[in-house]
């Protein structure tokens, strides 16, 4: 068991293009790290550095005191679960789970212990002599997983594992995975551009855009103190409104224009000019109970169950979302507000 996982700088090139740009990240052992961003941000880049499939063009990347960047992929022993879950169609769930532990010869009566116990892990003890062609998708994704922790690997690399999954089957597989992860004491990278699935299994989120981290933190603080309006965007403050400084006060500062005026929480040390003022949309509240009302008028209502999803139109003609349990039709004329310590205002 080793104590930190550390990228010192990491970068890698294509060309001109900087895939990654000067990763510092420390993992401890046993932690779930989530990279996360939209397609194109760098985090596979990162992963395929870790595992060793992609040469570093900068930095290193150390356990504890062994720097590890210049090992083959198969002198890491890292396991690794692909988005395709790349199994071999040819073999046996069983056979499929015990290949890597056949490759590194390891003892018959050891390989069908190990084998049956990741087996049991992942619920799948009665499928064992099937084909991947016979299983379901997250039966066949649960087969992939067993096959990379059935190695007892320092660390699991996971390459968005759910993201061929249906909604359902997604919500079941993160909790499976959380699961092994604790049980067997896993370190864990993993891997996704759903902000949920990151919130609901990550101890540590580390949010990229162009290659370049923009922020490390729990799922707490990413989720409630974004670092700045890209991270704010991401995580669900959909209402990105770009508005004019009309006063300043310490924290706090008021923004107006496009018809509304806003107070809110000043996070870019602003004193003047242009902003960003990001609302999530379950922070609106119908009525004027909250503060910082906004008239509005309802353009597309949709039915979530308990609540409707709306959108509607500022007085500028900009639109603006929210959620309520409250009935609305298009064309309705509504009044909301949002409480200010909910509007976080950034520079644009």
């Amino acid at each position: 068991m080793f104590t930190e996982l550390r990228l010192d700088g990491v970068s890698r090139s294509f060309g001109s293009a900087d895939a990654l740009k000067d990763l510092r990240l420390a993992i401890k052992g046993q932690e779930f790290v989530a990279l996360l961003g939209p397609s194109g941000c760098g985090k596979s880049t990162a992963l395929n550095c870790l595992a060793g499939l992609l040469p570093l063009s900068g930095g290193s990347i150390w356990i504890d005191d062994k720097r590890i960047d210049g090992l083959a992929p198969e002198e890491r022993g890292f396991g690794m679960v692909f988005q395709n879950y790349a199994l071999f169609p040819h073999l046996s769930v069983r056979a499929n789970i015990a290949f890597g532990l056949k490759m590194r010869k390891v003892a018959k009566a050891e390989v069908t212990r190990r084998v049956d116990e990741a087996l049991r892990l992942v619920q799948l003890t009665e499928h064992a002599s099937k084909f991947p062609a016979q299983l379901s998708g997250g039966q066949q994704q649960r087969v992939a997983i067993a096959r990379a922790v059935v190695l007892e690997p320092p660390v699991v690399l996971m390459d968005e594992p759910l993201s061929n999954l249906d909604a359902k089957l997604r919500i079941e597989m993160r909790m499976e995975i959380r699961r092994l992860h604790q049980t067997l004491g896993l370190t864990t990278v993993y891997v996704t551009h759903d902000q949920e699935e990151a919130l609901s299994l990550a101890d540590r989120l580390v949010v990229l855009r162009d290659g370049t981290v923009q922020q490390i933190g729990t799922p707490e603080e990413v989720y409630a103190q974004p670092a700045n309006g890209y991270v704010a965007s991401f995580m669900g403050y959909r209402n990105m409104l770009t508005l004019d400084i009309a006063s300043v006060n310490g924290s706090g500062l008021v923004v107006q224009g496009k018809g509304i005026r806003l107070s809110g929480t000043n996070r870019d040390g602003l004193t003047a000019g242009q902003a960003v003022a990001a609302v999530r949309p379950e922070d609106f509240v119908v009525g004027d109970s909250a503060g910082n009302s906004i008239e509005v008028t309802v353009e597309i209502v949709e039915y979530h169950g308990r609540e409707l999803s709306v959108s509607a139109r500022l007085p500028n003609g900009d639109p603006v979302f929210f959620r309520t349990d409250k009935r609305l039709a298009p064309g309705d004329i509504a009044g909301i507000s949002v409480p200010a310590e909910r509007v976080l205002v950034f520079a644009p």
